[in-house]
């Protein structure tokens, strides 16, 4: 699920309990007066929703059979003599290739290639390798190599987050108060009975500028 950040904008506050019955609760009664040191606040609650968010699967295969290079070195050989030779040096089991090769993809502009051997799960000699030696006009050099991957996205759908165990509070007033004795104040009004609170799991109160909050699932 992606996370959709929710803004807590200027004198608000998100808090969130042990139980979403108290949540609830407390969203059904809208307004309440919190104490803050000599003076009361009259303070909204709201339900808490975030925006429209995505769910979806994300299938990773290794492929057992093919192999990502790059960082071929540019010479000046026709397109085919390289692909040749890029399909000699891997093939050779004696330093570590994949035996026998099906196909050679090989892009000269951008010096990369996909190498396809016939044995499926020959990839597998390049698990953790990431360069493998490659000579040719006379010089060595080293080959960067990487794992191919298959990707498929699955069950992608659209989801609206909303949190059964979260209010959010807003119209606090500004106060002389710094920001941490203020989210005690409203901590302990929300935590008792008596209030129609509960045990408080957190809470997150800004008196300046905004945050961004992540929910998960």
């Amino acid at each position: 699920a992606t996370k959709i950040p929710f803004r807590l904008n200027q004198n608000q506050a998100l808090l969130t309990f042990e139980d979403e019955e108290v949540a609830q609760r407390l969203t059904k009664m809208s307004k309440h007066s919190v104490h803050l040191d000599n003076r009361t606040a009259n303070v909204a609650v709201r339900p808490f929703e975030l925006e429209m968010g995505f769910q979806f699967e994300l299938q990773v295969t290794v492929s057992g059979k093919k192999i990502n290079v790059s960082e071929i070195p540019e010479l000046p050989i026709p397109k085919d003599w390289m692909r040749d030779k890029l399909e000699l040096n891997f093939y050779k089991t004696e330093q570590g290739g994949g035996g026998e090769i099906e196909n050679v993809t090989y892009n000269q502009e951008s010096g990369t290639a996909v190498i396809t051997f016939l044995k499926p799960g020959a990839s597998n000699n390049f698990v953790g390798c990431t360069t493998y030696p490659f000579c040719a006009e006379g010089r060595c050099f080293q080959l960067s190599v990487s794992p191919d991957f298959e990707f498929h996205l699955r069950k992608f759908q659209p989801y609206y987050g909303v949190s059964k165990k979260t209010i959010l509070l807003k119209g606090i007033p500004e106060g002389e108060e710094d920001e941490e004795s203020v989210q005690d104040m409203i901590e302990i009004h929300f935590q008792k009975p008596s209030n129609g609170g509960g045990e408080i799991e957190k809470i997150k109160y800004t008196s300046k500028g905004a945050a961004y909050v992540c929910f998960e699932e």
